[in-house]
């Protein structure tokens, strides 16, 4: 049965700007989501999600980086102490959580649009990613008995490697984390012909966590060798093959981090958004459409 709409877990309290200058992740969400609300053709449901207490972010991290995060005391993921981050990071993993306890609860897919979560290990963080929301959600949902099984779907350009710590480290092998798109690139169609056996590896979980990254398109500048119209093949295959067999999914925004110069100064992730856009609209082709 098709689903009557996407929701979308956000809150603006997940929005912060981190003064990086490079990496918009943690204040794109607003402008991705505004974009899907103002696309009428977009049939979205934005729905307000639960924060991650402390607790649960140290399920997937050293407790005394988790407090001296959030306490100011320890840099988080952009190498600064900003209280704005620091605020905003329970309301990042807490929107993942939320939408996969939504899919498990009702099926189907569901929307997390956030950043920032690969990168960041058991006992620290970089490459703008401060605590891995991905492992957070997955081992939160184990704590509650909600899964036995979680399927990690990475398609950010990068290698997640600390979503790969922190399953050792926490020795969570019933975690299956599919990473490293980079290692394809030297043909895109036959990571496009790839990707279906990739996604069937994990047909045994009870739920998938997709990273729908922005940053494999051509034009990227930390990325570079899928065009839209593949990008867009990637997420069709992924969609669709996750409503064939039935396994909840929940999607999140990874990387991206094209930026336009303004006639009057500063930039614009209109290219990144444009991208998150074609990924909603793989999205409701499979479960609306």
């Amino acid at each position: 049965m098709a689903q009557q709409f996407i929701p979308v877990f956000y809150t603006e309290r997940m929005v912060a700007n981190n003064h990086s200058g490079v990496s918009p992740s943690s204040f794109k969400p607003k402008q991705v989501v505004e974009s899907w609300v103002n696309a009428r053709h977009f049939n979205v449901k934005l729905i307000e999600p639960l924060p991650v207490t402390q607790e649960q972010l140290c399920l997937a991290h050293q407790p005394e980086y988790v407090k001296g995060v959030l306490s100011m005391r320890v840099n988080n993921g952009f190498g600064n102490r900003l209280q704005v981050i620091a605020d905003s990071l329970p309301h990042t993993s807490g929107s993942m959580l939320s939408a996969a306890r939504w899919v498990l609860d009702h099926g189907g897919v569901a929307s997390s649009p956030t950043s920032g979560f690969h990168h960041a290990c058991y006992g620290g963080g970089g490459s703008f990613c401060t605590f891995n929301g991905l492992m957070v959600t997955a081992l939160a949902l184990k704590n509650e008995g909600k899964v036995q099984r979680v399927g990690i779907l990475d398609c950010d350009y990068h290698y997640g490697n600390g979503t790969d710590d922190i399953i050792l480290k926490t020795e969570s092998s019933w975690v299956t984390n599919i990473t490293n798109t980079k290692a394809y690139t030297s043909n895109a169609d036959t990571f496009l012909s790839t990707l279906p056996k990739l996604v069937s590896q994990l047909k045994h979980c009870d739920i998938i966590l997709y990273q729908a990254g922005a940053d494999p398109h051509v034009n990227d500048p930390f990325g570079g060798f899928l065009t839209t119209d593949q990008m867009l093949q990637r997420d069709q295959i992924v969609f669709d093959m996750a409503k064939n067999l039935a396994i909840p999914l929940v999607w999140n925004l990874a990387g991206g981090y094209q930026l336009e110069p303004l006639p009057n100064g500063g930039s614009s992730i209109q290219k990144v958004i444009e991208l998150h856009d074609n990924t909603m609209q793989a999205c409701i082709n499979a479960f609306i459409n």
